[in-house]
Order: structure tokens, then C-alpha cells, then sequence
């Protein structure tokens, strides 16, 4: 015989208690045992709910809900779990509703009567070389010629630290965020077996700090953290920018003789240029998601408690303002139970529960297409060591939550699982679909 949940002793206690009490009504013994029966229905529903996937999630938590977000099957749908990058749902879907899916980044351009050029910025995720070319070219359609020394002035962000979570590696994903950031902090070289260095692509030039961060490195194609290894992360992302966007004008044919730092933008200085990003907040959005950026997540969570508080943009700005946000469009309850410290997952601080990211994908249904699809199922995944995570839409578009916090990386079968119960027929009877959602794509 199964055993039980908890409930059967509470409902004979409450027998017990209501025959001592000789005056109470049968109406009474109703009143009782009714609340208490349907708790344990609900309890013994969920155990069954949880037996399905205990071989292969010990420590974990799913759900799935229908069109309407009605939760039509899930386990320990309550429990605080590490999100890692499905948190990024919630900061998109803060983004869009603060910002709106046509905001696009700004950059502005001053001159002093030195002719020395000031650079202030806000937090465009998308300063790629490219970008950075497009904007030289308007600066020099707008009748920039020469330029004595150029500054970076970063006081559109005063955070409080780095982000939360993030490591000093090498990689990519954990480089840092700031108010002029170019390439994803990211720098692209080659090291030839000679001790050459080559840029690693294209359409950025060769710069120092490609030679610093190539040296004591072995030969091979580089995309580096700018701040590998630990820096003074506001002053290094000032000098990248600073060393691309001199080299970039030097090929438009404006000569800037100098670098000089961060320096804010003084007074008497002119407005001179407005460079607005060429991708909208849809279209960052859209990368954000299918690149699982970490670096893009942050920067549109800053974005948004700077719209909404003014900047400087801060951490605590950030949170405040996309957690009201979420509070307005899931409800208080399941705003709550959505934890962000940071904006893309990297903090082990941040949680969620399998009922709030159900909720939130109700939400989210409109902007699906944002989201990678493999094989009809809309998808994003979520990892850190130990946690292997996975949300978004099944084939016929019931929403799902698979939280695993277990060294076992089992999501792809819980997938698998959850498309064949619920009367979905599986792209493929070996699962490959599943195990083709493992490959985490920028993700720590």
C-alpha cells in the first residue's frame, strides 16, 4: 500500500478533536475535514507528480501549464530554487514593459573649444566594431576633423560593485558592465606561433591591449575578458573603448592625437553628436536570449532602474525597478518569489520557484519568438556548476519549468519525459532533441 503524505494525521487528529467536542454539529465535522481533505489531495497529487521524475531529480522542481497558465502538472512547485540564465526571462520581459520594444541605446559626443572629445555612455550592450564605425562616420559627416585627446566620461553608472556572481576568468561571459562598453568587453586576437598578434577579426584593428592580454599566452585564436585575471574594471573598460574608437577614426581620416582617461564632461563643452543604437530593445532582446548573454541581461537590467529611478544607474535601482515591474504583471506573490540580484542568472543569490516562472511565461507568450526553438520547443537554458535548468514552451504551447540544483544533469530526459506525458508526440523517439537543448551557448 502507498504511503501516504502528512495529511491522514492531521485528518485523524481533527476527527479525534471534533468527537471529544460532544456539542458539534455534523455540519461542523464537514467544515473540518473538507479544507483538510483537499490539501491532501493536493499533497498526494504532487507526490505522484514527483515520483515520475525522482530517478532522475532528487533535488529538483517542474511544472507545466496550460495556454491560460494553469498549472496541470508539476513537483514542489513552491520551492526556492538557483535560476542561472532562465532568469533572463524576467529581466526581457521587465525590459520590454519599462524601456519598450522600440527604445534604443544612446551615446553622446561633446566638444570643448580644445577640440578635445568626450564620450559619455549609457550602457549600449550593442557597441560592436561595426557600431563603432558608423558612429565615426557620423562624427566626421558632422564636420569632426581633428581631435586633440579623447575622454571617456562614465558617470551615467555608479555601481555599487561588479556584477554579482560574475569570476575573473578569461571567459567572455564574465566580463564586466559598464556606461561605454565595447564588443562585450570581449577582445578578439590571434597569437601567432612567432609571438605575433593579429586581430581576430576583421573589422577591429589591432590595439594594445590586444598585445598586453596576448602576452604569456600560448599561440591561438583569443576572445578574452577584458578583464582577465582581475582590473580596475571602470578604468580597463575606458581604455578599450578609448583604443577602438581612436584606431576607428583614425580610418575614417580623424586623427584624435591623444587618449586621456575618464574624465566627465565639462560645462562649457558642446553637444555635438547623439549615436542611437541600430538594433532596438526587440532585437537586443532577441540576442540576449538566443546568445544567453550575460553581458547584455545586465546592462538592460541597469537600463531599466535608470529609466525608471534617473541615472547614475545603480545595482539597487536595477532590482527595485524590475521588481515592480514583475509585481504589475504577475501579482505581488509571484513577483516575490522571483529573486534577482542581478539581471542574467551568474549569482547564486538570485531564486525562483517553478509556480512564479509559470506565471511569468504566461506573461511571456506574446514574445515567444524571442526565445530559441529546436524542434518546436521554444527553449531557454540555465546553467552553473550544479544547476541545469530549463523553461519555456513544449510543441503543443503548454509552458514548462525544469529546475535541477543536483551535480546530475538530467534535464534533457526530464524533457523528454514531461513532452510524452502530456500527449505530445516527441520530435524524436531518442530524445536527441533533448540533448541538443544541453549545449549551454554563453552560459557559465
Amino acid at each position: 500500500m502507498p504511503r501516504w503524505p502528512v495529511c491522514p494525521r492531521s485528518v485523524e487528529a481533527t476527527v479525534a478533536q471534533a468527537g471529544q467536542r460532544r456539542a458539534a454539529s455534523p455540519l461542523l465535522l464537514v467544515a473540518l475535514l473538507v479544507p483538510l481533505l483537499v490539501v491532501c489531495g493536493r499533497q498526494a497529487g504532487l507526490a505522484a507528480a514527483c515520483r515520475t521524475i525522482t530517478d532522475l531529480a532528487p533535488n529538483g522542481a517542474y511544472g507545466v501549464a496550460d495556454g491560460d497558465g494553469r498549472i496541470v502538472d508539476a513537483c514542489n512547485p513552491d520551492q526556492p530554487l538557483i535560476p542561472a540564465s532562465v532568469l533572463k526571462i524576467a529581466t526581457v520581459s521587465a525590459a520590454l514593459a519599462i524601456l519598450g520594444p522600440d527604445y534604443r541605446f544612446r551615446t553622446e559626443f561633446f566638444l570643448d573649444d580644445r577640440d578635445n572629445l568626450f564620450v559619455r555612455g549609457f550602457g549600449d550592450p550593442t557597441l560592436v566594431s561595426e557600431e563603432i564605425a558608423a558612429l565615426s562616420g557620423e562624427l566626421r559627416q558632422k564636420g569632426v576633423r581633428r581631435i586633440e585627446t579623447l575622454f571617456i566620461d562614465t558617470t551615467a553608472f555608479a555601481l555599487e560593485h561588479q556584477v554579482p556572481g560574475r569570476e575573473d576568468s578569461d571567459n567572455p561571459y564574465d566580463a564586466p558592465v559598464g556606461p561605454l562598453s565595447v564588443n562585450f568587453n570581449a577582445v578578439p586576437f590571434i597569437k601567432e606561433k612567432t609571438g605575433r598578434i593579429a586581430s581576430g577579426e576583421s573589422q577591429t584593428p589591432v590595439l594594445p591591449i590586444m598585445r598586453e592580454l596576448g602576452q604569456g599566452r600560448p599561440a591561438g585564436s583569443w576572445r578574452m575578458n577584458i578583464c582577465a585575471k582581475g582590473c580596475d574594471a571602470e578604468a580597463r573598460m575606458a581604455r578599450y573603448a578609448g583604443e577602438l574608437l581612436r584606431a576607428v577614426l583614425a580610418r575614417q581620416g580623424v586623427a584624435v592625437a591623444a587618449f586621456g582617461g575618464i574624465r566627465p564632461v565639462p560645462a562649457t563643452a558642446r553637444l555635438v553628436h547623439i549615436h542611437e543604437s541600430s538594433q532596438t530593445l526587440a532585437g537586443i532582446s532577441r540576442a540576449t536570449l538566443h546568445h544567453s548573454s550575460n553581458f547584455m541581461a545586465n546592462l538592460l537590467f541597469l537600463a531599466c532602474g535608470a529609466k525608471e529611478f534617473g541615472y547614475p544607474a545603480t545595482w539597487a535601482k536595477a532590482r527595485e525597478a524590475v521588481h515592480r515591474q514583475l509585481a504589475r504583471q504577475l501579482g505581488n506573490e509571484a513577483a516575490t518569489a522571483i529573486v534577482q540580484v542581478e539581471g542574467a542568472g551568474l549569482s547564486r543569490d538570485n531564486r525562483v520557484t517553478v509556480r512564479a516562472m509559470l506565471r511569468l511565461l504566461a506573461r511571456f507568450r506574446p514574445h515567444i519568438d524571442l526565445l530559441n526553438e529546436e524542434r518546436g520547443v521554444a527553449v531557454k537554458t540555465g546553467t552553473l556548476t550544479g544547476v541545469a535548468n530549463l523553461a519555456g514552451y513544449l510543441p503543443d504551447g503548454r509552458a514548462f519549468v525544469i529546475l535541477l540544483n543536483q551535480p546530475a544533469h538530467n534535464r534533457a530526459a526530464i524533457l523528454a519525459r514531461l513532452v510524452r506525458l502530456h500527449g505530445t508526440r516527441p520530435p524524436d523517439a531518442g530524445g536527441q532533441t533533448a540533448r541538443h537543448l544541453l549545449r549551454p551557448v554563453a552560459e557559465k
